[in-house]
């Protein structure tokens, strides 16, 4: 087969696999919201980290009586205090966890103009202490605790604390709070004798509904720096971490999560009834854990710990997705635009890969020279395919043609761009972030003109018109034609974040220009060395 065609076909192949992974991801994925049901059974319950709680007991605390805590009135009778800030809105409930968190900023705000509530009104909260005793535990969720501040609590410029009492029949469990401004802080649990009890960070914050491939689910990083994520609906309900360093649960932008980095934590997994994981830290008789709630970004995690922005995922090619979402990051620091970021960061990129991209284009043009002579070739051999293959190779290597080398660009293009989109999909500096104003206000949402769309469908095509190309099957020609089109259609259907769509549009702008540049190289040096033949003739 003609390696230009191969080439054609790998590029077609790729763009197909690309949109039935985006169409798939986007139409099948089970939809994540606030009105997602999930419950909770002993049957489900993993072996905790305190192997030397019973395994019945094990199950016991793992296990919530569903109907009695879900059922419960939710009414403002339900919270003891509430902690309001210039950023977010926190409730305490009677049961000492954090009942409710509210983003305030404006950025965060829906299209009708309310304040996302990150946590579900019937799943395990942060803070919620488990205690190994079934008797023990069953009467913890009937009784209430006492706050040292009821009411409101103005948390503007300076920490929180609070402590919340829960006095039991057999023991007296202390939490004391202390909350920051930027949505940090920290809990000592104390308990009046030695009971084996859990506490939990709580189930995933639950504010993203959209229908994206994106990472959701709860992530561990232990005392070897090993990060291990459970994705929802992948829970095993047998994983235990050691001296863990951070336990979270995460959505696509928030996170809700415990960290100790000196004496680490004992972290096991609750595989809850659709799969999805519940992560525990056992406690101790006094217990000291650092607490965050609130979204994930960058500079907020890292002006507590800066090894807190471990806690930003990115799925599978976290380990790609982060360099670049670092590179992303000093770009906009240094510009103050995301939008003007992202495309100096595809600059950035052609720049980088410009050297095999010229090896690669030169070595298609010069194929696509070769063409007649190939096909003479396969007339003339074609009851000899050793000896095709044995004169195509000596063509090659006469002509300084690379048979493979259109491939190694477009492959090397594959993790760039899924990287890229996982950070473009999860980054939570892009919400709100305008570009243009007037026109791309917010960066994580789609271009509500559908001009970006377009623009990346006519780029498209613009770039396969002026590309060297010599299809041998009409049914693929047909199919490459029309896939610009196609794409075009799919980023309007769906409401993809415009700043990914920018990037592609941007992307294809400096790959037109790119090959502009080749092809003019090519044609100078074809008249180069045709003068020299003649001249030496």
């Amino acid at each position: 087969m003609e390696q230009q065609d191969l080439n054609k076909r790998l590029l077609l192949a790729l763009a197909l696999s690309f949109l039935v992974f985006v169409a798939y991801s986007y139409l099948f994925q089970p939809k994540a919201g606030l009105e997602a049901e999930q419950n909770l059974t002993a049957a489900s319950a993993p072996a905790l980290a305190d192997k030397s709680v019973p395994s019945q007991a094990a199950k016991d605390v793992a296990r919530e009586d569903t109907k009695r805590v879900s059922n419960a009135p939710k009414t403002h009778q339900d919270v003891l205090t509430t902690i309001v800030s210039p950023t977010f809105r926190m409730s305490i409930d009677t049961l000492g966890r954090i009942g409710q968190f509210e983003l305030l900023e404006q950025k965060y705000q829906n299209a009708e103009g309310h304040n996302p509530q990150i946590l579900a009104a019937d799943k395990p909260k942060p803070l919620e202490v488990r205690f190994a005793d079934k008797a023990l535990n069953d009467e913890a969720f009937k009784t209430h605790y006492t706050v040292s501040t009821p009411g409101e609590i103005d948390l503007t410029d300076k920490p929180v604390t609070l402590i919340l009492t829960q006095k039991l029949s057999t023991v007296t469990l202390t939490k004391t709070l202390t909350i920051q401004p930027n949505g940090a802080y920290s809990v000592d649990v104390e308990t009046s004798s030695s009971v084996p009890y859990f506490i939990t960070p709580g189930h995933r914050p639950m504010a993203d509904s959209s229908r994206y491939m994106i990472v959701r689910g709860a992530l561990i990083k232990g005392a070897d720096g090993v990060i291990t994520t459970i994705e929802d609906g992948k829970a095993k309900g047998d994983e235990v971490v050691k001296h863990a360093k951070i336990a979270s649960a995460f959505d696509r932008y928030v996170a809700s999560l415990f960290y100790n980095f000196k004496e680490g934590m004992n972290v096991s997994v609750l595989k809850e009834a659709n799969g999805d994981p519940l992560l525990f830290v056992e406690g101790a008789k006094k217990l000291h854990l650092g607490g965050y709630i609130g979204p994930k970004e960058y500079h907020a995690l890292a002006s507590i710990n800066p090894e807190l922005t471990d806690a930003i995922e990115f799925g599978w090619f976290t380990f790609l997705s982060r360099p670049f979402f670092k590179v992303l990051l000093w770009i906009h620091g240094a510009i103050g635009n995301w939008g003007w970021a992202i495309i100096l960061f595809t600059l950035l990129v052609k720049l980088v890969l410009f050297p095999l991209s010229y090896k690669g284009m030169m070595s298609m043009q010069k194929l696509k020279d070769l063409a007649p002579k190939m096909k003479e070739l396969r007339e003339k051999y074609k009851d000899d395919p050793a000896k095709l293959n044995m004169k195509m190779m000596e063509m090659y290597k006469k002509h300084g043609a690379n048979p493979m080398g259109g491939c190694l660009p477009m492959l090397l293009q594959i993790p760039v761009f899924f990287a890229l989109y996982r950070v473009l999909l999860n980054a939570d500096e892009l919400q709100g972030a305008a570009w243009i104003h007037g026109w791309i206000e917010n960066l994580a949402v789609a271009d509500p003109y559908y001009i970006l769309p377009v623009l990346m469908g006519a780029s498209m095509w613009f770039q396969q018109k002026i590309t060297p190309n010599n299809f041998t099957d009409p049914m693929q020609e047909k199919i490459f034609k029309f896939f610009p089109v196609l794409m075009a259609g799919m980023f309007i259907i769906m409401p993809f974040p415009s700043g990914l769509v920018l990037y592609w549009v941007v992307n294809n702008l400096f790959t037109i220009g790119q090959q502009y540049v080749i092809n003019t190289a090519y044609q100078k040096q074809k008249a180069i060395a045709a003068q020299k033949k003649n001249k030496d003739a």
